[in-house]
């Protein structure tokens, strides 16, 4: 087997690079929808299902961009082609998005970014992967951690400046502030040339240069799936029983698509089966669905149980973006009239606090390694997620918004550590020629939480906390702690390599 030459830094740093705009992107998306949702009319209670088009739409893309771009190769490469191709398509997004008009074309819009930004970012995990040995991924990954913060900093931060600048932060009702246009035209502009870099400066090793790195033939045996229809009837009973009890208890409606994705995943096993019954060759010749319905019934062990992590982590990531601006706005700064300028100081506040931890999380990318030396990647993973967690919690008891900068950090460390560390423990358990289709699926465990909290954040908070936002972050805190132990139950296959400080 040949050795996958290592490469220097600033070939790593210029890899990586395209991630500083895809965040830049993301961040506006996360720190501003919400507010751009309530000034267009949404009440507290729709934002939960406004926003749950867009982990769905991850849902299907991502295992889709994996598969393909496992088998693309051309003049720009294997993954190059989709990075540019959604970096394009997202920068249209994105200068769209604060001229939408009525609520339901920011909804459409909301979708069009994450479908792109996922078609974007989907790849970039693969690459790390593709490119370094695995000696360099977790530096690789945290390289990538730096970018992320870097570019949320700045993004989240924005509509606060401008304003200071002297740009008007409020508008009429139903239109959207000149502080958060200007925003997303600077978020497009900056995406598109960050993706750039990356393309133009980078080059990939061609599939069979690849499998001379990492032979491994074995592992392109295809799984086999008969009697898949055993856990495809399992699910969907599963979602039949939830879709009963909502009716039955009067629910919100939100929660029949936690209950229609059940028993969707559940039919299309049900109807793979009945497919390999009708046609035998499907067993040896399969499309799309049928190879990653396969490789996610063989997915490696370490995979299995990181998923419980990401499930946990990614829950509480979803209650914060979505409730963070209502939380402050009620909470520290006294503000229910979405059209008010305090309520626009609360919501411009919040970009700086997401600016925060954003901050934190680039600084953090030079710490965890320290850490990592010292402790392991799972009790590293562990300590950070508890940081985070116990920042949730603190909006609960906090009272001066500039006190709430103290809580982010923690939150800081929370997210550098979930955008590196489970991706470092999983890719060395990863075949080299599935490595996209099966960072794909490992976004299942990204995006099913989200939707999972979109359908039931909004129950909870009605049911049991009297509609108050804050609960969410709390209940998010608590989800955290969960993930950090669930991190414990993570068995390696091997030690894994040491990251090297990002410097």
């Amino acid at each position: 087997m040949t050795r996958k030459p290592e490469l220097k830094f600033w070939q790593i740093w210029n890899m990586c690079f395209g991630f500083l705009g895809i965040q830049f992107g993301f961040a506006l998306q996360t720190a501003d929808v919400s507010r751009i949702f309530q000034t267009l009319g949404a009440s507290l209670a729709e934002i939960p299902v406004l926003w749950v088009a867009a982990p769905l739409t991850g849902l299907i893309v991502q295992p889709i961009i994996g598969h393909y771009s496992d088998r693309t190769w051309g003049r720009l490469g294997r993954r190059r082609p989709y990075f540019l191709a959604g970096a394009l398509l997202a920068t249209l997004a994105l200068v769209w998005m604060p001229n939408a008009g009525t609520l339901w074309m920011a909804a459409i819009l909301l979708w069009l970014m994450d479908a792109t930004f996922n078609v974007a970012m989907e790849p970039f995990r693969a690459f790390v992967a593709d490119q370094l040995p695995e000696r360099q991924r977790p530096l690789g990954y945290l390289v990538q951690s730096f970018f992320i913060g870097a570019g949320a900093v700045v993004a989240s931060l924005l509509p606060w400046i401008l304003a200071h600048l002297g740009v008007s932060n409020v508008a009429p009702a139903g239109a959207i502030p000149d502080t958060v246009k200007y925003s997303f035209y600077a978020g497009g502009a900056a995406l598109l040339g960050a993706v750039l870099w990356t393309v133009v400066s980078t080059r990939e090793y061609p599939p069979e240069q690849l499998q001379a790195f990492d032979p491994s033939p074995a592992r392109d045996a295809l799984p086999n799936l008969h009697g898949i229809w055993r856990n495809g009837l399992a699910w969907l009973v599963a979602g039949v029983v939830v879709a009963v009890l909502i009716a039955h208890y009067g629910l919100r409606q939100e929660m029949y698509l936690l209950a229609g994705g059940m028993a969707v995943y559940g039919l299309l096993l049900i109807g793979y089966e009945m497919a390999l019954k009708l046609r035998p060759v499907l067993e040896h010749k399969r499309g799309l669905l049928g190879h990653v319905l396969g490789d996610l019934r063989v997915m490696p062990a370490a995979m299995r149980q990181l998923a419980w992590v990401q499930l946990f982590s990614w829950f509480a990531l979803f209650s914060m973006w979505i409730y963070t601006t209502a939380t402050v706005a009620q909470v520290q700064f006294g503000a229910t009239d979405v059209h008010s300028a305090l309520y626009n100081e609360a919501a411009n506040w919040v970009g700086v606090l997401f600016g925060v931890y954003n901050g934190c999380a680039a600084l953090a990318a030079f710490v965890i390694p320290w850490m990592v030396r010292r402790w392991g990647l799972r009790v590293s993973h562990l300590v950070n997620l508890w940081l985070g967690g116990a920042g949730l919690v603190a909006f609960l008891f906090i009272r001066d918004p500039e006190w709430l900068l103290l809580p982010m950090l923690g939150v800081g460390f929370a997210w550098a550590s979930i955008l590196s560390l489970p991706y470092a423990m999983l890719s060395d358990n990863l075949p080299a020629e599935k490595m996209g289709v099966y960072m794909g699926i490992f976004n299942f465990f990204i995006v099913i939480p989200q939707l999972v909290a979109a359908s039931v954040l909004g129950v909870l908070l009605e049911k049991f906390f009297h509609g108050q936002p804050v609960w969410a972050l709390v209940v998010g805190g608590f989800s955290l702690g969960i993930a950090g132990l669930c991190t414990l139950r993570v068995r390696l296959v091997e030690a894994q390599p040491v990251p090297q400080q990002a410097t």
